[in-house]
């Protein structure tokens, strides 16, 4: 009766003995081997896998540099910092970060706009958008529940006044909030950036003016106080090159509903 048992137990044993031996085998003769230059470029990066170095994530971007295929300084997160250690383990020069910040293009907070309906729902503003474009009487503008502010990870983004407002120095550029924001309002600009329109609505002048007190008008009083070329209106919304602005604040004075803005 105790052979009955103690066969069986006996097989079984010897057979996960020899499976491990093949296993064991195998992972030392087939594994792949791994660049140590690729390890210490990930373990440089923040592990934020936004996507903003035009990578799959940090694994995707580590692989890329330690091959030479990526530039040192492509990580936003990382900062000047960063780059500059992946650039040391790397052996290659640092030319910097083009270092990028979140900005809202909105400032059309709660005394200044209006609902045009009562809203009951989700309280995220990708589900409150699907409704007639949400319950804001800017079609354009922000809708204040903070589907932004709940996908960036380092608590850059607060809701305050009904629209949302980023922390420059909590800003890491990762892309998160511009992601998730269904009404596109949330661009990444470039951190030396001074003038920026605050408003994203391509309204008629009518009717920008009915659904927002600062909204962008369309007037074209700033395209004309700019020496420099540097801001057009199209599309009844003005725009600025930020390759031409020189920042001398014309525009921001001429703007007579303040949607122009200057600093962060």
């Amino acid at each position: 009766m105790f052979e009955v048992f103690i066969i069986p137990v006996s097989i079984l044993a010897v057979s996960g003995i020899v499976v491990t031996a093949i296993l064991f085998t195998a992972a030392k003769y087939m594994a792949v081997p791994v660049d140590e230059k690729q390890e210490l470029v990930r373990e440089a990066l923040p592990g934020a896998n936004c996507g903003a170095c035009g990578y799959s994530g940090c694994d995707g971007y580590a692989e890329a540099v330690a091959k030479g295929e990526a530039a040192p300084n492509l990580c936003i997160p990382a900062g000047a910092a960063g780059g500059e250690k992946i650039a040391e383990i790397m052996g290659l020069s640092f030319e910097g970060v083009d270092a990028k910040k979140a900005f809202v293009k909105c400032h059309g907070t709660c005394d200044k706009t209006h609902d045009k309906m009562e809203y009951v729902g989700v309280d995220t503003c990708e589900a409150c958008s699907m409704l007639y474009g949400g319950n804001s009487s800017c079609d354009y503008g922000c809708l204040g529940f903070g589907d932004c502010a709940a996908a960036c990870a380092f608590g850059a983004i607060t809701i305050k006044d009904g629209i949302a407002h980023v922390n420059k120095d909590l800003c890491t550029g990762c892309e998160a909030c511009t992601a998730v924001c269904p009404k596109h309002i949330i661009e990444m600009m470039p951190e030396n950036q001074k003038v920026k329109v605050a408003c994203s609505s391509k309204a008629m002048p009518k009717a920008a003016m009915q659904s927002c007190k600062v909204s962008c008008i369309a007037c074209k009083k700033c395209e004309r106080s700019c020496e420099f070329d540097a801001i057009h209106v199209n599309d009844f919304l003005a725009k600025i090159d930020p390759e031409k602005c020189t920042a001398c604040g014309k525009c921001v004075e001429a703007c007579p509903n303040n949607c122009i803005t200057q600093g962060w």
